[in-house]
């Protein structure tokens, strides 16, 4: 545990949070990808197989509770609940997220550390995360105008990972065998597909302005 990751973890759990405030106080899902949360919710089942296996730290098993919890919430709550899922923007909401499933389950069967099954679905969660916000950015897009709370949940997403790369980083020069290569492959892709994103987001908070997207 470091500073970098602790920071990301946290801000990670405030994305989480910010779309849940969204979701349970304005009972709207107006703005989020359904098939971006049914992703996150397959990433974290995926990774952490080791829930009841592996014990690290109190600390580890709440956060993995937590992630995994939350994204099944909501994403029962945007296909199940009465309110919610009228709010569902359905027809801008049509990115084949299945084509990314099998995209990242191959990658994994080709290119993993281990031989194993624990660590083909870890490689398969890494990969499906990096590209698990295409989704939700194709949305925003079509959409144009973005609302407060959807804005920050995807900078604080976004943010997370960004601080990631930081752990990385602090890791490689700390620890003498560190080489979690494909984590940071996959973080640096996922970032990477957020440039974009946080460009019209500090332009909006700059100008003091309603964040709008180029379509």
């Amino acid at each position: 545990m470091n500073i970098f990751r602790f920071a990301g973890d946290m801000t990670h759990l405030i994305s989480v949070l910010v779309l849940l405030l969204k979701i349970y106080a304005t009972k709207s899902c107006s703005g989020i990808s359904l098939k971006t949360q049914e992703l996150y919710a397959l990433v974290f089942l995926a990774r952490y197989l080791d829930l009841f296996t592996d014990f690290i730290s109190v600390y580890n098993t709440v956060m993995k509770i937590v992630f995994i919890m939350s994204s099944l919430s909501i994403v029962w709550c945007m296909r199940m609940h009465p309110m919610v899922r009228r709010s569902y923007d359905k027809e801008l909401d049509t990115f084949r997220h299945y084509f990314l499933i099998a995209g990242c389950l191959l990658g994994a069967l080709l290119v993993h550390e281990k031989f194993t099954f624990q660590e083909i679905f870890w490689a398969f969660s890494l990969y499906l995360e990096a590209v698990a916000i295409l989704p939700q950015l194709v949305l925003l897009q079509r959409s144009g105008n973005v609302d407060n709370l959807t804005g920050q949940y995807v900078f604080f997403l976004g943010a997370y990972r960004a601080l990631y790369i930081l752990n990385w980083i602090y890791r490689y020069f700390t620890e003498k065998h560190f080489g979690r290569w494909i984590s940071c492959i996959s973080g640096l892709v996922q970032t990477a597909l957020y440039g974009d994103f946080f460009y019209y987001y500090f332009i909006s908070w700059k100008n003091n302005a309603k964040l709008q997207l180029p379509a």
